[in-house]
């Protein structure tokens, strides 16, 4: 995730970030430009067409048609954010109770031996599940200690949740906690596995597909019928004009497809590595 200081107006309009959207929109800002001349080039020099054309009168369509698009490319956005933004809650719930497991364990165990357990294990969790949802290979470095083997062709996260769970139970069984104590202590057991179910659901429901597609499509033939209906109050003006309309309802559609999907490695995604590094930190604290 890019860090930045948000009151730093110059670094925003000067310096383009390998994230932003006018590097990936720069071929197709060229390509319409180009198109725009050559509608500018045809309308003017080539058909001679007067003032009086009914081809000026297309920006009634555009008039008519903006409002909608714009309407639908704030919906678009929103729902993408509302996205991103319910998957740092999830994060920051579970380093919550990350926290809240590991203090509780720390004031109920005696056994060094199970503390060190759950030292490794907790934020063994957090690491699985980052790498999880990312795609990425998890290493078994983490769990070498412990002698544990993960299946990395089951659900990873689960496993995690059940070692946690079954080594609980075990402290139940010798006595070494109370029932009530196992009841105190289930829920933050059960928080883990929420909190990895809905983050799934994030990832693996994207926006629906005819709805994306319909907004670009939409966007795309907004943007190619302006220069019909500008040339005649821009002339060649319209080149500049058209690539800029383009460069921004672009740029919230893709900004709208990085952040619908938080889990990665974009510059806009969640800082899931450094969540599960302070998670880390905190319970070899507490433990």
């Amino acid at each position: 995730m890019v860090q930045y200081n948000p009151k730093d107006w110059i670094t925003f309009i000067f310096r383009f970030h390998k994230s932003d959207t006018f590097r990936q929109l720069i071929p197709l800002m060229l390509l319409i430009g180009a198109y725009s001349g050559l509608i500018c080039y045809l309308e003017m020099d080539y058909f001679r067409l007067s003032e009086n054309s009914h081809v000026k009168n297309i920006s009634i369509m555009h008039t008519t048609v903006g409002f909608v698009l714009s309407l639908l490319l704030a919906y678009r956005t929103n729902t993408a954010y509302d996205r991103w933004w319910e998957g740092r809650k999830l994060w920051g719930s579970l380093v919550n109770n990350s926290r809240n497991f590991a203090l509780k364990l720390s004031v109920i165990l005696n056994d060094e031996k199970d503390k060190l357990y759950f030292r490794r294990l907790i934020p063994g969790y957090a690491s699985i599940l980052e790498k999880h949802l990312s795609n990425e290979e998890s290493a078994k470095v983490l769990f070498e200690d412990l002698n544990l083997e993960i299946d990395h062709q089951k659900h990873r996260p689960n496993q995690i949740a059940k070692m946690l769970f079954q080594k609980t139970n075990d402290l139940y069984k010798s006595g070494k906690i109370t029932g009530d104590q196992l009841i105190i202590l289930n829920a933050e057991l059960q928080s883990f596995t929420d909190v990895c179910g809905a983050c799934e659901r994030i990832k693996n429901t994207p926006i629906p597909y005819s709805y994306s597609a319909f907004i670009k499509k939409f966007i795309f033939f907004y943007i190619i019928t302006l220069p019909y209906a500008f040339v005649f109050s821009l002339g060649y003006y319209v080149i500049p004009v058209v690539v800029f309309i383009l460069y921004v309802l672009a740029s919230l559609e893709l900004i709208a497809e990085e952040i619908e999907d938080p889990f990665g490695g974009d510059a806009n995604d969640l800082p899931t590595k450094k969540i599960t590094t302070n998670i880390k930190k905190h319970v070899e604290e507490l433990l």
